[in-house]
């Protein structure tokens, strides 16, 4: 059965928009643990428009399942994991102007740095994985520079508006993450997962983690964070059942 880690960027997006002190990323993170959530996740960014150092630090500190770090594959990142020690790495490819990650990594062009990279990560007792597109070429280069898993990219699947074009795109991921297994690739996945959606993958077995975040603080605000939370929880648990109902 999949687990649930939770992406608490969001909260720390509507501190940053005040430049206060709450809501509280590392308080978040807390009560997502306690409704279920088996991961943390937080984007550690080059402009740190919500999550800041102290709150990976503090987070490092406090989570007592997973803590999950994404960052792009510069050097300054990696003297900070290095340094924190997170569970584990996901790397992802990162541009200044962009909302959120619009694309997966590009491994393959980029195979011989990424596996220095990935070495050193390793070397110091970090798990990696990959941020990519469902792309069977793209998987094989995963496995080749050495990560550890791979978090397959589902934007294009959530953003799908008729079925047709969503039945094209999960079977894009059910081959791809196939793949991974089959190779010795651990497999999450995540990216504009909602609560209409997901049971669309829960039942994938292949699949181990979904990794949610703006979706569960979007409904936090109507019905509190564990709730949300939980609510996540019970559908990934029952992905079967509401697989395939509808968009």
């Amino acid at each position: 059965m999949a687990k649930l880690a939770v992406n608490v960027d969001h909260v720390a997006t509507v501190r940053q928009a005040r430049r206060a002190v709450e809501p509280d990323p590392v308080t978040a993170a807390s009560l997502a643990e306690l409704a279920g959530a088996q991961g943390i996740v937080v984007h550690l960014r080059e402009d740190r428009r919500h999550i800041q150092d102290r709150d990976l630090n503090l987070l490092r500190q406090t989570v007592k399942t997973k803590l999950n770090l994404e960052m792009a594959a510069t050097q300054e990142m990696l003297k900070i994991a290095l340094s924190v020690k997170p569970d584990m790495v996901t790397l992802v490819p990162e541009r200044r102007e962009e909302l959120t990650t619009e694309g997966g990594l590009e491994v393959q062009l980029n195979r011989e740095n990424l596996k220095n990279y990935i070495r050193l990560l390793k070397d110091a007792d970090i798990s990696v994985s990959l941020f990519i597109n469902p792309d069977l070429d793209q998987m094989k280069a995963a496995q080749w520079v050495g990560a550890d898993y791979i978090e397959v990219h589902t934007g294009p699947f959530c953003e799908a508006r008729t079925i047709g074009d969503r039945q094209e795109e999960f079977d894009r991921i059910q081959n791809a993450v196939k793949l991974a297994h089959k190779v010795g690739l651990g497999v999450n996945a995540g990216h504009g997962l909602d609560y209409r959606n997901v049971g669309w993958l829960a039942d994938v077995r292949e699949i181990e983690e979904f990794s949610i975040g703006h979706a569960i603080v979007a409904r936090a605000l109507l019905v509190g964070f564990q709730r949300a939370v939980r609510e996540m929880v019970e559908l990934i648990n029952w992905g079967t059942t509401w697989r395939r109902t509808g968009l």
